[in-house]
């Protein structure tokens, strides 16, 4: 949603298209809840802060949002989870940075386990 959140679309493009994420792994599993990874030290606290650019757009089931602590004005530059249920996600909307969707493949994102690394992030903006 590089309209809605330009900043961040443009941080994870710069990452993705550096090879940043090859290889990180994804450290949070929540079933019926997210997916997150992105982490450049795998546990959670790494990653450094860009400004939030929290918007309206719904969290749903494939919604790909920006990690975030106590502080809603700043979100973690790196981290980055995935939605893996409407229900369970909608409370996240007007609170984290909704930047963007997986379009295909939401089969392979729920298979995913706490530890499976990035391979590859392809990406495409609206």
């Amino acid at each position: 949603y590089s309209k809605e959140a330009p900043n961040t679309v443009a941080n994870f493009l710069k990452k993705v298209n550096s090879g940043s994420y090859n290889g990180l792994t994804f450290h949070r599993v929540e079933p019926d809840f997210v997916v997150q990874g992105g982490d450049p030290l795998g546990n959670g606290t790494g990653g450094g802060k860009i400004k939030s650019e929290i918007n309206t757009i719904p969290f749903k089931r494939g919604s790909v949002g920006l990690a975030r602590g106590p502080i809603k004005e700043e979100s973690n530059d790196s981290q980055f989870y995935i939605c893996l249920a409407d229900e369970s996600c909608s409370h996240l909307t007007n609170e984290y940075v909704n930047f963007g969707e997986v379009i295909t493949g939401m089969e392979f994102v729920d298979k995913i386990a706490v530890g499976d690394k990035i391979l590859e992030i392809s990406t495409h903006t609206k």
